[in-house]
């Protein structure tokens, strides 16, 4: 199969996610207007802080519009074939959610639509960003890039609930259903199945799992019981070398030729 046909699942799901990415900035180019407000924060308000909130969505709104788009960046090869431009834009990029894209959502969380379930949504969202983000740097530093590559896929996951809660709220939206119900189902339904999946698509398969079993020495003389047992051939083959003395080997001949009697090789092979 050709590798641009392998790549391509990847590569479609990176595009869809930028263009995503890309829409929801374009809508949220309003809430930097000082002079009128958007019907999303009429809606809202009065909050309780309501200058705190304010800024938090405009921090929230910038943020994620940077750190987004970063993030599938440094998903993709080009970038990871070069360690210094991927290790400095993913410092940077670490700052900016650490910073400022996961506390101003915490702060919007608290008033968020749905009560109390939707504020554990956001917040459990904002958590896993968090630790995975963390602990994802402390696996770099330690070359562990495994494990890198996981946390950083639960990053990567958890933003894109932006994209996939709206395009299912649309969707949930035109089949009826009640808006407060659509609306906690389109937030919770992709933060938990992003998750999973996330953790699913990381787990090794079966095969590689194979692979990786530590294989013991075992002597040849040892592996042997009998002369007379067929030994199968996988089980030679995980051998090591080392492991196998021939002098040990059952139903090998010693051979003893004396320099005295050169024809001593007559009584083996007449």
């Amino acid at each position: 199969m050709p590798d641009w046909v392998v790549a391509l699942p990847r590569r479609s799901l990176l595009l869809l996610l930028v263009l995503g990415s890309a829409l929801i900035t374009l809508m949220s180019l309003p809430y930097f207007d000082f002079e009128t407000l958007p019907p999303f924060v009429i809606e809202k308000l009065p909050v309780k802080f309501e200058a705190l909130w304010l800024a938090s969505l405009r921090v929230h709104v910038t943020s994620a519009s940077l750190a987004f788009p970063l993030c599938l960046a440094l998903m993709t090869r080009s970038l990871q074939r070069r360690p210094p431009w991927h290790r400095w834009l993913g410092r940077f990029t670490g700052v900016l959610v650490l910073g400022a894209l996961v506390p101003s959502g915490v702060v919007l969380a608290f008033d968020a639509k749905g009560g109390a379930p939707g504020t554990a949504g956001f917040l459990l969202s904002a958590a896993i960003i968090a630790s995975a983000l963390v602990y994802g740097v402390a696996a770099a530093r330690r070359r562990d890039f495994v494990m890198h590559r996981r946390a950083m896929r639960h990053v990567v996951g958890q933003m894109s609930v932006a994209v996939s809660s709206r395009a299912l709220i649309v969707v949930l939206d035109r089949a009826g259903l009640n808006p407060d119900f659509a609306y906690l189902l389109a937030l919770w339904g992709p933060v938990l199945a992003t998750a999973l999946a996330v953790e699913l698509l990381s787990r090794p398969s079966l095969l590689t799992r194979l692979l990786s079993l530590p294989c013991r020495s075992v002597p040849l003389a040892r592996a042997l019981p009998s002369s007379r047992r067929s030994i199968p051939l996988v089980r030679l083959l995980s051998l090591p070398r080392r492991s196998i003395p021939l002098a040990r080997v059952p139903s090998a001949p010693r051979l003893s030729i004396s320099a005295r009697s050169p024809h001593a090789l007559e009584r083996y092979f007449p």
